[in-house]
């Protein structure tokens, strides 16, 4: 049995869950954020203060001592090493001792030195002449010393020590105080950061409100948009995406509506052949040639009825180009529309002068595309007419020979279900066109309607590619 390594990286599902300080609001996230900045920038400047200070105090008080050691060192030069007293100004008002010690360790107390400090390297390499001072800090059963000493004669040195109480009192005082306005700082840190969470956060509180509402009555008014802030901006934003939702359902609902009257004429149509057969049959039948008749009217009846279920679906498509596709050459796209489009104008010439272009994209959908383009000039192409079709890089044009679309129609014909009043009468959904433009723009192409040279219409289709297969 395998065990898991131990370094593996976490799975979707941890990936999945959102971090700690996610799933606080974002108000307490401020202040949570304002109290640590203020709290790491209070620490920070105590913790320079309090060196500061500390540093501070320890060369005011070796500047002191070595002053004074070098005035007793001058002072007992020629005297006798026994002598007990020192001068007054010597130890000064504070607790100083001062020493004599020889280059051998030994040590002397002058003055009020009770108490023995322990002599060290420092102090017997000053008496031998090999350091000119010692500064060093001593740590007794009564505290902590600052000793240091000076040169005094031939193999002597002058010793002075001073306890570090007072200065360590201060220090403590200091960090006292300092804790004191630290936390005050940090209470008021906080409560600025409370203060910012509720008045700057008013305009996302106000926002989050009203998109709650659009949430709950699908009400797509535009918000109101004040100031020209980052809050302005995401309401701008969106504002322009309720634009886009209410274009969108105002378009499913047009062609919600529109489906159902495309398909109610087709559906009655069909219910009265049925009808019609079945009353036929109650009353003895009808003829071959009538019944035929009536049949094929059915079957050309479900025929449009799968013809626009099918346009539906293609038009419902709505998503843009997958991105696994394949390279596909429009010139045998045409080929394989035109051969179709030769069976239903069978009657019509096609003239086809094409040249290889490779587009990546979806054979099928451009396939049909095509299609439609041809399908519309056999519909408006008189009888005899000629269909031209022409495929120069990567621009399709197709003309015809009929009576072509006004001006005012051109900009239409490509809406879905709009049909021109010329074409009312003609057999068609009106979406063949919207196909058309559709697919062509999930290929990043574009697609126009124009006048041909014969007076018909010329529709130009675009579409990027190369006239060589991209290897």
């Amino acid at each position: 049995m395998s065990t898991p390594a131990t370094g593996a990286s976490p799975g979707p599902a941890a990936l999945d869950q959102p971090r700690w300080h996610y799933r606080r609001s974002l108000a307490s996230r401020v202040i949570l954020m304002t109290t640590m900045a203020v709290c790491f920038a209070v620490a920070l400047v105590a913790l320079g203060a309090y060196v500061t200070v500390k540093m501070s105090l320890e060369n005011s008080l070796d500047d002191s001592l070595l002053s004074r050691a070098q005035q007793v060192s001058s002072s007992l030069r020629g005297e006798p090493l026994t002598q007990e007293q020192v001068p007054a100004w010597a130890a000064g008002a504070s607790d100083v001792r001062v020493f004599v010690v020889g280059s051998n360790g030994h040590a002397v107390g002058l003055g009020r030195a009770q108490e023995q400090i322990p002599v060290g390297e420092a102090e017997i390499a000053v008496a031998s002449g090999t350091s000119g001072r010692s500064i060093r800090t001593v740590t007794l059963n009564t505290g902590e010393f600052r000793v240091v000493a000076v040169p005094c004669g031939a193999d002597f040195a002058v010793v002075l020590s001073q306890n570090m109480a007072p200065q360590e009192r201060v220090l403590k005082k200091l960090g006292a105080v300092m804790l004191l306005f630290g936390l005050a700082g940090v209470i008021g840190a906080a409560a600025a950061g409370w203060a910012v969470a509720r008045n700057g956060l008013r305009p996302v509180r106000r926002l989050t409100r009203n998109v709650e509402r659009i949430a709950r009555t699908e009400d797509l008014q535009p918000l109101p948009v004040e100031g020209d802030d980052e809050i302005a901006r995401l309401a701008t934003a969106f504002n322009d995406m309720l634009v886009a939702v209410s274009a969108s359902r105002d378009r499913q609902r047009r062609l919600v509506v529109d489906a159902g009257h495309e398909l109610r004429t087709p559906l009655t149509s069909l219910r009265t052949n049925l009808d019609l057969l079945l009353q036929a049959d109650a009353s003895g039948g009808l003829g071959d040639a009538a019944r035929h008749e009536l049949l094929d009217d059915v079957r050309a009846q479900i025929e449009e009825m799968s013809t626009l279920v099918g346009d539906l679906v293609e038009l419902a498509r709505d998503e843009p180009l997958r991105a696994v596709v394949e390279q596909v050459d429009l010139a045998e796209v045409v080929d394989r529309a035109v051969v179709r489009a030769r069976r239903r104008g069978a009657e019509l010439t096609f003239e086809v002068d094409t040249e290889p272009w490779w587009v990546t994209g979806e054979s099928a959908s451009l396939e049909r595309a095509v299609t439609n383009l041809l399908d519309n000039a056999v519909k408006w192409s008189p009888p005899g007419g000629t269909v031209r079709i022409r495929l120069n890089h990567g621009t399709l044009t197709v003309d015809d020979e009929g009576p072509g679309i006004a001006p005012a129609d051109r900009e239409h014909v490509f809406d879905r279900f709009y049909r021109s009043e010329e074409s009312r009468s003609m057999p068609g959904s009106g979406l063949g066109l919207s196909i058309v433009r559709q697919v062509i723009e999930r290929h990043a192409g574009n697609v126009r309607v124009d006048e041909s040279e014969d007076g018909g219409t010329r529709m130009v289709m675009q579409v990027p590619g190369a006239p060589l297969v991209a290897g």
